[in-house]
């Protein structure tokens, strides 16, 4: 019995160390983080940002967004580092949906010392959007064109994707969508930047674009400061304080 208990106490220590080892470690600030970058999802562009930006802009921060051209994964890592290298010193790096995987990936850019996920994806290695949606499915529903890219159903996107929007805005959205090649949803991760580096993370309580359950997972094992907020997947333009205000705090947080 003895030995039972001791392998048992044995086992537990190793498992909390592997998950410590996968914590982040906050390293020591050495100026302010004035810097923002700012990463959209699949189906819009980054003028959805408009809210957040202009609260961070009059709060004194230096925010950039990044229009990627969802062609592949590693097209759109690679316009997101072309942004942060016109940054003079570090930025906080911030994702919605598809752009969390963007910032997974980006994210281990020297430029970068935090990241904010706003109901985001956050795979870890040999992960994709793709594979963890299925197993932790949502309820959004896509059309895919012969020459493979993705449309949300004009007919449903306010209720899957925006619930919490004005019906004319939503109508907007749905008639400007811009459509991903589906094949970045099944791209693979090699290096996600949240096992190294701190991130805050924020769920969406009535997402369904993306399971909250889903975004929980990715909040938990990130090690992520984590907030709930009620609001459809469209957050980052429906609560727009509430984002800026997480986006400020990790800047705060990190750049004392």
């Amino acid at each position: 019995m003895c030995r039972s208990i001791k392998a048992i106490a044995t086992a537990a220590a190793a498992a909390t160390l592997l998950a410590c080892a996968r914590a982040p470690v906050v390293a020591q600030p050495t100026q302010p983080i004035r810097n923002i970058v700012l990463v959209h999802g699949q189906f819009v562009d980054a003028s959805g940002w408009k809210g957040v930006y202009d609260i961070l802009t009059r709060d004194g921060y230096n925010v950039n967004m990044v229009q990627e051209p969802m062609t592949s994964l590693e097209d759109d890592v690679a316009t997101t580092v072309r942004v942060l290298a016109r940054q003079q010193g570090p930025s906080i790096l911030v994702g919605h949906s598809y752009g969390g995987a963007v910032i997974t990936q980006a994210g281990t850019d020297p430029h970068v010392v935090g990241l904010v996920y706003i109901a985001a994806h956050a795979p870890d290695v040999g992960e994709s959007t793709a594979s963890n949606k299925a197993k932790i499915p949502a309820q959004i529903r896509t059309q895919l064109t012969p020459d493979g890219y993705v449309f949300v159903d004009p007919a449903h996107f306010r209720e899957d994707f925006a619930a919490d929007l004005p019906e004319d805005l939503t109508e907007f959205m749905a008639r400007s969508q811009v459509a991903p090649n589906a094949k970045v949803n099944t791209a693979l991760i090699t290096s996600p930047a949240w096992g190294v580096k701190p991130s805050w993370y924020m769920v969406a309580k009535d997402d369904h674009a993306i399971n909250p359950n889903l975004e929980r997972m990715y909040a938990e094992r990130a090690h992520s400061h984590t907030v709930e907020v009620s609001g459809s997947h469209a957050i980052y333009i429906s609560h727009p304080r509430e984002v800026a205000a997480m986006i400020e705090d990790a800047a705060r947080t990190l750049g004392k």
